[in-house]
């Protein structure tokens, strides 16, 4: 018997030994792991990731961009039964604890010990626990980062409040589907914001953490469903937080989440790209993570209208060119029911409102489809009737056609589908504030679905006849003006490998000598081609680069007179502002402002801008410091006072205007001058010509003076262009295919892309002011018959033109020493000339 006492003595003293061991062991690993512990504090002021948002100038959602969605919320904007339903699925004593729930632990513990540490065990972390994982821990599954936790989890709880990791927690977790935090989850799930929140939506959300990926309600609705209803309500019950009555009916409602994307105001996809870009290549790819909010220049109202002048135009030119054929085909499984037939649509995106429809039956004068939601129609009588062609013709079972719904004549009225296509033809509409360069509007496509390629910014095309008002300009500072006669007659240019080119008129006929409004009026391409020659190629290159044009990008010879260069619509909207500015070059800009997640301004946008009312007190660009203000690359373009008077008597100009008074207010960057001001107040006069009685009198249904512009198209109509002003907007729109193709027998601009810019403007224009500016100092007012000779003041039957002070005396002269050419035969007119 003594043996048996002394062996329990040594037992005992041994388990003593090794419990002392622990603790030591314990106790040192405690002291090595606090010391590396990271600091909580940091938890107060830590920036969780956030997107990026974009915004219209009125404040209007464009877009978000962004690895994860997140938006952070304090915690006394989560109602309480929402906090209620995270309480009973994650931690029911969370108030009550120091951090650690040791009767979790234990039980993880010995479930670790079971499995030797190689299978994830449930159980044991509390929500401060986890709010400890998610921020400073690894997801490493070990006694050591287990300890870790709990060390780190009861020194945040001694720091930090409970609220402050409660709300820590809800805007950390992650719930599936890139959506974090419960703001992001509610709308993912349900398109609402937390005061929104069912009892049954909540409890759904709750349960969502444990399995964001597995268990979330639209990958596995029925597991989702089972944590709800068997787990987090009857734990909400036995907590106190709801009644009895209040979980069945919980109970009751049917898992009913999908997938809400973030509620877009304005629809400008391709605005709220160029945006993400400029903000990656200013901050760094991290931006897109901070939570950045940008405010656009973008004008919602001006934006949807462009976006609808886009959809409709492009309509009305398909429909003109008539049903082409189905997009593909697919098999339909025999005895398939409707839902069955609208899944294989899955991998096809709606595009602008055009939906895919899989066609199952033509008979009987009808194509009976079905949409990708599985809902059955049936087209028919004026669904079809733009096509021209009986059901039969149109498509087959099978065949993806594409249906639209068309807006009922009344609230009441049923809904109507409409047979559609996708255009063969793309378009691009940009506009411009003239003063500014402020973007209020851009489409860079039909679909940003269907093509992500801006062709706003990224197409270069030929501009054909709309580059004609930047040719003129430069003539004009050579001494041309509105009233000069140009020959309208048959040329030929031969390089100096004999080559030849025989420029046409679109018309294919010839007018003769002819006064250069008229020219333009008429867009003639043989006084243009003249015109270039008569002042060179290089001089014309590198005044129209004061157009904001890369030099490099204009053809060295003649086939620049008639648009041959390749040329963005942007650039070509810039390069119109100065027309309606007075002169000046304006940048065009699209980001006013950056603000940071707390709203503190990071970049406030300052542009240089126009002032039709100041004077010209900006260095131009490209101006050496030995330079004189207003000289550029030796252009003089600075504003002109009226010189001596000449041998008539010119009507003097008219007040104050552009150019030649004020100054610019205080804080204000004066764009630089691109132009002569006059130069630009005869080309603006000229293009509303273009609109009164030239190839735009389309336009005139805006019944507006101020509306000016130019039509443009190139060989076998590839590129259909209008570019025109009017109040304080500049907009230039573009037609055409990406793949260069022709749009079509006389697919003119005036045809494809004029009646966008009208759509555009009719509303762009409501309620503007008319913008007519008064001729600028230096300019005097003459009469000239329709020969452009020069007549007396006062003469019946003249045509009234304002020209340049300077040309004045050289208008006289030429009256006097050379005849006009008005009984000149065209057909005698033809030369030859080199190119090169």
């Amino acid at each position: 018997m003594p043996r048996l006492p002394r062996l329990l003595r040594w037992f005992l003293i041994a388990c003593l030994a090794l419990a002392v061991a622990g603790m030591a062991a314990l106790g040192t690993m405690a002291y090595l792991i606090s010391a590396r512990l990271p600091d909580v504090q940091s938890l107060r002021t830590v920036e969780l990731q956030e997107p990026l948002y974009v915004y219209a100038r009125d404040g209007g959602l464009i877009g978000l961009f962004g690895e994860m969605r997140r938006y952070p919320v304090r915690l006394e904007q989560v109602p309480l039964r929402v906090r209620q339903a995270f309480l009973a699925a994650e931690d029911a004593n969370f108030y009550e604890h120091h951090g650690i729930d040791f009767t979790g632990v234990a039980r993880a513990v010995w479930l670790l010990l079971k499995t030797g540490g190689r299978e994830r065990v449930p159980g044991g972390s509390t929500i401060t626990q986890q709010v400890a994982k998610q921020f400073f821990l690894s997801s490493e599954y070990s006694f050591r980062r287990k300890f870790a936790e709990m060390l780190l989890a009861m020194k945040m709880e001694r720091e930090l409040s409970k609220d402050e990791i409660f709300e820590l927690y809800l805007n950390k977790s992650f719930f599936g589907n890139r959506a974090y935090g419960i703001a992001a989850a509610a709308e993912y799930y349900y398109g609402k914001t937390l005061d929104q929140l069912s009892l049954d939506e909540a409890a759904t959300l709750a349960g969502i953490p444990k399995f964001p990926s597995s268990g979330n309600p639209i990958s596995n609705p029925e597991r989702a469903r089972l944590r709800r209803d068997n787990y987090i309500l009857p734990r909400m019950a036995e907590l106190g937080f709801i009644s009895q009555a209040e979980l069945d009916a919980a109970r009751q409602v049917p898992m009913h989440a999908a997938p809400h994307e973030p509620r877009v105001a304005v629809y400008a996809p391709y605005v709220a790209e160029m945006v993400r870009q400029q903000m990656v290549e200013r901050f760094g790819g991290d931006v897109l993570n901070k939570g950045y909010r940008v405010t656009t220049t973008l004008d919602p109202v001006l934006q949807a209208a462009a976006d609808r002048a886009v959809v409709d135009g492009l309509r009305v030119y398909d429909h003109r060119h008539g049903w082409r054929r189905p997009e593909q085909s697919v098999q339909i499984p025999d005895g398939a029911d409707d839902q069955t037939i609208g899944r294989l649509l899955r991998a096809i995106p709606a595009q602008n409102g055009l939906l895919p429809a899989v066609v199952t039956d033509t008979s009987g004068g009808v194509l009976k489809v079905v949409l990708a939601d599985g809902q059955a129609l049936t087209l028919g009588g004026s669904a079809l009737a733009w096509t021209g062609k009986p059901a039969a013709q149109l498509a087959k079972r099978g065949d993806v056609i594409r249906v639209r719904m068309v807006t009922p004549a009344s609230a009441t009225a049923p809904a109507q589908w409409e047979l559609d296509q996708i255009p063969r033809a793309q378009a691009a509409l940009v506009s411009l504030d003239a003063d500014t360069g402020a973007i209020r509007a851009l489409v860079g496509g039909y679909s940003f679905a269907g093509n992500k390629f801006n062709r706003v910014t990224q197409a270069r095309r030929q501009p054909g006849s709309s580059f004609k008002p930047f040719l003129y300009a430069a003539a004009f500072e050579r001494g041309f003006n509105p009233a000069s006669i140009v020959l309208d007659a048959p040329v030929v240019f031969q390089d100096r490998k004999g080559h030849e080119w025989r420029p046409q008129n679109d018309t294919g006929d010839f007018a003769g000598p002819m006064r250069l409004r008229e020219a333009l009026v008429q867009s003639r391409n043989l006084v243009s081609v003249r015109l270039l020659d008569a002042i060179g190629v290089d001089y014309a290159r590198r005044y129209i680069s004061h157009f904001g044009f890369d030099e490099a990008s204009l053809p060295p010879n003649l086939s620049m007179a008639l648009g041959s260069a390749s040329l963005t619509p942007l650039s070509i909207a810039r390069g119109y502002t100065t027309f309606a500015n007075g002169g000046y070059l304006v940048t065009p800009w699209v980001i006013d402002s950056v603000r940071d997640r707390n709203g503190h301004v990071l970049y406030q946008a300052q542009p240089a801008v126009a002032c039709l009312t100041c004077a010209a007190t900006a260095v131009p660009a490209g101006v050496t410091t030995q330079a004189p203000a207003g000289q550029v690359d030796g252009f003089d373009l600075s504003p002109v006072g009226a010189p001596a008077a000449a041998t008539s008597t010119p009507a003097p100009a008219a007040g104050p205007t552009a150019g030649n008074a004020g100054a610019a207010p205080a804080g204000t960057t004066l764009a630089p001058r691109a132009i002569d001001p006059r130069v630009a107040w005869q080309l603006a006069s000229m293009m509303r010509d273009v609109v009164r009685r030239g190839t735009a009198t389309a336009a005139r249904v805006l019944n507006r003076e101020d509306v000016g512009g130019k039509t443009g198209s190139t060989n076998d109509h590839r590129d259909a262009w209008f570019s025109g002003f009017g109040g304080p907007y500049v907009t230039t729109v573009w037609v055409g295919r990406d793949d260069f193709q022709s749009l079509g027998y006389r697919e003119y601009g005036g045809k494809a892309a004029l009646p966008i810019w009208i759509s555009y403007m009719q509303v762009a224009l409501k309620d503007q002011p008319l913008r007519l500016p008064d001729p600028p100092a230096g300019m005097v007012q003459v009469v000239v018959a329709a020969n452009g000779r020069l007549l007396p003041p006062g003469s019946e039957g003249g045509i009234v033109e304002w020209i340049k002070a300077e040309d004045l005396q050289r208008m006289q002269e030429e009256a006097l020493t050379e005849p006009t050419p008005d009984t000149q035969d065209p057909a005698e007119e033809e030369k030859t000339f080199e190119i090169f």
